[in-house]
């Protein structure tokens, strides 16, 4: 297993996983439920869909929006098992022990906890009707 300081120090040199960044719904999310609920979700999430040794759908699993930890695991390259294997050296085909599982849960906190929550998106404006009444 990997270093996390070396592992984000290759994921910054990749265009790809450097392109990922919270929603605003996603943002939303995280600054409503705070960084402690999130990251007790990615502890239940990750038992579920990365720890077993051949995920259902493994390579698919993770959606690319809907919750922060899913853009986290994007960006950290915790995603699926051959990303876990290539980028941190955790191999597949077997399941994640508890020193693996706290690893990821690590690397998506400390993605999470760098991000800046993404700006509401501007209201509507009020519509001249609404003034007549």
């Amino acid at each position: 297993m990997r270093d996390l300081d070396a592992v984000f120090a290759a994921l910054a040199r990749s265009a790809f996983r450097r392109r990922f960044a919270l929603g605003v719904r996603e943002g939303k999310y995280l600054g409503e439920k705070g960084i402690e609920t999130v990251i007790a979700q990615a502890h239940d999430m990750i038992g579920k869909r990365l720890a077993p040794p051949a995920p259902p759908n493994d390579g698919k699993q993770t959606p690319m929006r809907g919750h922060p930890v899913f853009i986290a695991q994007h960006a950290t390259a915790t995603c699926c098992r051959s990303c876990l294997a290539k980028w941190h050296e955790i191999p597949a085909g077997r399941a994640l022990d508890a020193l693996e599982r706290r690893h990821v849960v690590d690397a998506i906190e400390r993605w999470l906890r760098t991000q800046p929550l993404p700006a509401a998106m501007p209201a509507e404006p009020e519509s001249p009707q609404r003034s007549l009444f």
